[in-house]
């Protein structure tokens, strides 16, 4: 059988086994084992999942993982994030539409403490959601507001997706954060600039806040709110600036974050047993998924460079199709749109990679760069129907006045504007690569 056939028919099998309900590392590692066995024999077949194993044992930046999980839910579980959403309420509800450009930084802020789209949904759609709502917001922007800022996660640093990309790419993951660092604000920025445009010329879609109830916040009251909210900025310069600086490793850092998390929470007393409790499992849970997702991805890549499944697919579309590099990369995006519809983001990239990744390197681009248009493209992909995964997320936890319909809807103008975003990284690669060639060149 040409190997070329039997790359399609792994392809092809792990693809049904998705299909049917499978947990994705399950389908995946399954598919690799099995057709390393028959390929190679007892021996060969064992010896690529041992080695897969041993891959991930071994990877050192993988102690982040953990470190940043748990400083995300010890934020989280603490309610320390409820402090930054009063302190946007109290000094953005002047403006018009101001709420919605606060949960915007709400959204920024708590990516940078979890990583994690999942927990961006949920503190934005239990804590500002129903206060946007009752101020009288416009559902549909306000739902629209609270999907496109959770979808930030996976792209600002410490992104728990980068981790995975990095692990599969053979990439540093400190320059691929960094590289989604501006990217992620920059797409920010274009969320609020939309938002303010909106509402400035049609002020009923973000009324603000009325003249009596900005007034019973006295300065110092402002100030002490500022110094709560801006605790977690606080977390992250500690985590962030030696380790941009170089006086501390990337897991050094994850430890001095998950430290620094802890102890806010208990200088605030707010570290309960029960807060403690459910910030372990929760990361011990999550950490475990990404580990067995990426032990079967480094599984199912070994048996596709052992068939050279990658150099026939470079020919197909190089040789015989005679596509230009941008094309392929082009379609390959694309393609990712399309899977966004039914699988997320780790499943997408477990699923391509061995397949995506070495090529897009042969094409000539640059891994970290791509690293940074995966991530983007993931995010439109979330929000894109029928099946988009936050659009389900938000069915899940919005009120019952807000409509799956409503959920479709809010999202069209936000996914405009990611595609913009994704356009400006893909005409000017400077903008991922600057921060990231700046601070390891020095």
């Amino acid at each position: 059988m040409p190997y070329e056939l039997i790359a399609a028919l792994m392809f092809s099998s792990m693809m049904l086994l998705l299909f049917t309900g499978q947990r994705v590392f399950a389908a995946i590692g399954f598919v690799a084992v099995v057709a390393a066995v028959l390929l190679w024999g007892d021996r060969g077949g064992y010896d690529i999942g041992f080695s897969a194993a041993i891959k991930v044992m071994r990877w050192y930046p993988l102690l982040t993982l953990p470190m940043f999980i748990f400083m995300g839910y010890v934020l989280s579980e603490s309610k320390i994030a409820d402090d930054l959403y009063k302190m946007f309420h109290v000094w953005m509800g002047g403006l018009s539409g101001g709420l919605a450009i606060g949960t915007i930084g709400l959204m920024v802020l708590i990516s940078a403490m979890n990583g994690l789209s999942v927990a961006g949904m949920a503190i934005g759609a239990t804590i500002a959601l129903p206060e946007l709502l009752k101020r009288n917001y416009d559902k549909l922007m306000v739902t629209g507001v609270i999907q496109a800022g959770s979808s930030l996660g996976i792209l600002v640093p410490p992104s728990v997706v980068l981790v995975l990309y990095a692990m599969i790419a053979r990439q540093p993951v400190g320059q691929l954060w960094l590289a989604g660092a501006i990217p992620g604000l920059m797409m920010a920025a274009l969320f609020i600039i939309y938002i303010a445009i909106r509402c400035r010329l049609n002020a009923e879609l973000g009324p603000t806040l009325p003249p009596e109830e900005r007034a019973q916040y006295t300065r110092a009251e402002k100030l002490r709110l500022l110094s709560a909210g801006l605790l977690p900025v606080g977390i992250f310069a500690v985590m962030m600036v030696p380790f941009v600086n170089g006086w501390t490793s990337l897991v050094e850092s994850s430890a001095i974050g998950a430290i620094a998390a802890f102890l806010a929470a208990v200088l605030k007393r707010r570290m309960t047993w029960r807060v403690f409790e459910t910030s372990l499992r929760q990361t011990l849970g999550i950490t475990c998924m990404f580990m067995w997702i990426i032990l079967a991805a480094l599984a199912f890549g070994a048996v596709f460079d052992g068939l050279g499944a990658v150099k026939a697919i470079e020919d197909l579309f190089t040789d015989k199709w005679g596509l230009n590099p941008w094309v392929i990369l082009i379609l390959m995006q694309l393609s990712f749109l399309v899977m966004g519809t039914f699988l997320d983001d780790t499943a997408m990239l477990v699923i391509v990679a061995p397949l995506y990744v070495p090529l897009v390197g042969q094409l000539g681009f640059d891994l970290v760069w791509y690293g940074v248009l995966y991530t983007i493209t993931c995010q439109i992909a979330y929000m894109t129907p029928p099946f988009g995964y936050n659009l389900f997320l938000m069915r899940a936890m919005a009120p019952p006045e807000i409509t799956l319909r409503d959920i479709y809807r809010s999202i069209v103008p936000f996914v405009g504007v990611m595609i913009v975003a994704l356009a400006l990284v893909m005409i000017f690669p400077q903008i991922a690569l600057w921060l990231p060639e700046t601070v390891y060149s020095n």
